[in-house]
């Protein structure tokens, strides 16, 4: 069998909460050895339940939230306040490769843990940072909070209906965002070292992430000076691309091209509507989205989800249900797929505990860690005995 592509690598983390946290596991999905440097307490996330994960013995092995972005890893603690928890710190950042933090700017300095002092003494050492707005600009000492970067970033601005409030996503996208990003800029930094034998500190911000991943809406904004309007399910630069209402329910059709559009026409009945002057083209549809909608609403309200999307799929019209989370794990696609992964754990009340796989599938292999995520200070004898991280063996 192959071995994993990151086999071999070493990373350190002295991360919590999300973004940090969901780094490290996508690196021991990829086949990372991942160290996980709790503080005694343990990452904030293990309380932040219900659910949690039931154990044998009547206890929770940590809520849910804490496996939604920890499995793969080995848990040690360290209290960073006492000399001891430092030289430990020191001692596995001294063979690792990759070091993840996420504590605010300057937070980790006055330990002697930050990237100017461990990267002076590892100059290997790709140090990777995660804060809420980066190590420089006015707000570099700010906590950062997926909730407020979203707010900052511009991504409530564009997301709810046109006469409500401005929403959030409903997951932390800027947290996963930057792991994700900060994941590429970890495996570029570490390619370059082998070039040229030099180490890398990396300055991740959540909000350069969040206003990163706006993507077209930003551009739209760069290229015309108007920020964009909040349009509900509805796309800035396509029509008809929204959640339209049927006899028993609510589809998506997103339409892509004129050609398409067209289809849904005659799927729909109304041929003509195609030809119409005002929506014949994307550009006129644009223009009078809330006439061609509504016209829109009144048709596909004639017709039952299940035979409205069968009829579309067959002429090549993307469409499809909204799933709540229950349907999507019941989906035939995505239990082909492997997307839900049960991993051994012998603490757990039924002897696995749920996890949601990687995407990533190389060769055939879907690329996720073999083992759940760790109990708190699982393993403190297993790390400091194993020579991989200095000990005896």
């Amino acid at each position: 069998m192959t071995s994993p592509p990151l086999a071999g690598l070493r990373v350190l983390e002295l991360a919590r909460i999300l973004a940090g946290p969901w780094i490290g596991q996508l690196l021991a999905d990829l086949g990372a050895d991942v160290v996980k440097v709790e503080a005694p307490e343990g990452d904030d996330t293990r309380k932040w339940g219900p659910p949690f994960v039931e154990g044998k013995d009547g206890e929770h092995l940590s809520a849910a939230y804490f496996h939604s972005a920890n499995r793969g890893k080995r848990s040690i603690t360290a209290d960073f306040r006492s000399e001891e928890g430092q030289a430990l710190v020191r001692r596995l950042a001294s063979h690792a490769d990759v070091v993840i933090e996420n504590f605010k700017v300057g937070g980790l300095e006055k330990y002697g843990l930050d990237a100017a002092s461990l990267r002076a003494a590892y100059p290997r050492l790709i140090y990777c940072s995660v804060t809420g707005f980066g190590q420089d600009g006015p707000y570099a000492p700010r906590a950062g909070y997926d909730f407020l970067v979203q707010g900052m970033g511009g991504a409530m601005s564009v997301t709810g209906e046109p006469s409500g409030a401005p929403m959030k996503t409903g997951y932390a996208v800027a947290d996963i965002y930057t792991g994700l990003y900060a994941s590429v800029g970890i495996l570029s930094a570490l390619r370059r070292r082998d070039a040229t034998g030099e180490g890398a500190t990396l300055d991740l911000a959540l909000l350069d992430t969040q206003i990163a991943v706006l993507g077209n809406q930003a551009m739209n904004y760069l290229v015309s000076g108007k920020p964009a309007p909040r349009l509900g399910n509805a796309h800035p630069n396509i029509v008809p691309y929204d959640v339209f209402p049927v006899a028993d329910g609510h589809i998506i059709i997103a339409t892509g091209n004129d050609g398409q559009w067209r289809k849904l026409c005659e799927v729909l009945g109304e041929p003509a509507l195609a030809a119409h002057p005002d929506y014949a083209e994307n550009r006129s549809r644009v223009a009078n989205r809330v006439a061609l909608t509504e016209k829109l609403q009144f048709l596909t309200q004639r017709y039952g989800k299940a035979d409205l999307l069968a009829a579309l799929e067959k002429v090549g019209v993307p469409a499809g249900p909204i799933n709540g989370i229950d349907e999507v794990f019941a989906d035939p696609q995505v239990i082909a797929r492997g997307v839900r992964v049960d991993l051994p754990s012998e603490a757990a009340t039924n002897g696995t505990i749920p996890t949601v796989a990687s995407p990533i599938v190389i060769d055939g292999v879907r690329q996720v860690a073999p083992i759940p995520s760790p109990r708190l200070n699982e393993h403190h004898d297993d790390i400091l005995n194993d020579p991989a991280w200095g000990g005896g063996g």
